[in-house]
């Protein structure tokens, strides 16, 4: 793995500052009642879901979650595409079908779209990994999945087959501490859930999921592992959902001071302060990329408000393959 530019780090930089900045909006934008569907923040995911995106090639597919929007900016769809979504409106990734971030695939970018019930994501990317080999294509097929769905029977068989096909599959679990509510000591009598890997004759890393560039290393190691028929990969990010598991949610479960401890360890003001350090940029010059994040969220929002719901003689389109 090549080391990355002063350019490369402020393009990171940016994605992340975008996921937060588009956060902040949609959470704002439900607590005054202007928004639709559900909605879960990613804060506190920001290097997972950007590190891990940023190791893949164009050509790669990835199948993100709920907290990884992240990846979905930076394989392509673009804010106004994902507020569109979830105000309902025709300019959104479904055309309206489903306010949410549920659904929100484009083949066309080669992201498949997240499957509500984790781990369904899993089993579908695998199947994408077992095509790839196949047809002897150089492309590795990358997942997401959370610490309490590494608990289901799925993920136990999709790991199994994955690994005995060896085919070219990422997993990243997001370890955030929380299913929900069920926190991981919880869920599970192990501390790191990478040590299943083992298991599967599989590589399996722990990484701190608030370094992006760590997460970035791991993922670029795993990525060139499964492109050379090395096999699948486990990645397990540490990391803190800093908010409730959706909107509705207030968290008071959650103790105050673990969040504080956390806090701390914010991914982007941790990335900024290193950038700083290394003289890659000055405040002024990461503040404009802040202010350039701010002005594409605020016309992402107007954008969707703004465009009309589907035509309901249209309801019955696009519910069938073709």
């Amino acid at each position: 793995m090549a080391a990355l530019t002063s350019k490369q780090k402020l393009e990171i930089f940016y994605w992340m500052v975008l996921a937060r900045t588009f956060d902040e909006g949609m959470v704002s934008l439900w607590k005054q009642g202007r928004g639709l569907g559900g909605t879960f923040s990613q804060r506190g995911h920001e290097a997972v879901s950007v590190g891990s995106a940023y190791a893949l090639a164009p050509e790669d597919i990835i199948a993100p979650m709920h907290r990884d929007i992240g990846a979905y900016f930076l394989r392509g769809l673009t804010p106004r595409r994902v507020f569109g979504n979830l105000l309902g409106k025709v300019t959104g990734v479904s055309g309206g079908r489903d306010a949410n971030i549920h659904g929100m695939g484009d083949l066309s970018l080669n992201i498949v779209g997240y499957i509500s019930h984790i781990p369904m994501s899993m089993p579908i990317t695998l199947g994408v990994a077992m095509s790839l080999k196949l047809r002897n294509e150089a492309k590795v097929a990358m997942t997401y999945v959370g610490d309490g769905g590494s608990n289901a029977g799925l993920w136990h068989e999709t790991l199994n087959m994955a690994a005995l096909y060896k085919v070219p599959y990422v997993l990243i679990v997001e370890n955030n501490q929380y299913a929900y509510s069920t926190h991981v000591s919880d869920q599970m009598p192990i501390e790191n859930i990478a040590d299943r890997a083992a298991g599967y004759s599989m590589s399996g890393t722990i990484v701190d999921g608030n370094d992006v560039e760590a997460v970035y290393a791991a993922t670029c190691e795993a990525v060139d592992r499964a492109r050379q028929g090395g096999g699948p990969s486990l990645i397990e990010a540490k990391t803190m959902r800093m908010l409730g598991h959706a909107i509705h949610d207030g968290a008071e479960y959650v103790p105050r001071e673990l969040l504080a401890k956390w806090e701390k360890k914010d991914p982007i003001a941790r990335f900024q302060g290193k950038l700083l350090a290394e003289e890659v940029a000055d405040i002024e010059e990461l503040n404009e990329i802040r202010q350039r994040a701010a002005v594409e969220i605020e016309d992402a929002i107007e954008f969707a408000e703004s465009s009309p719901y589907p035509d309901p003689e249209t309801v019955e389109e696009g519910i069938y393959a073709p």
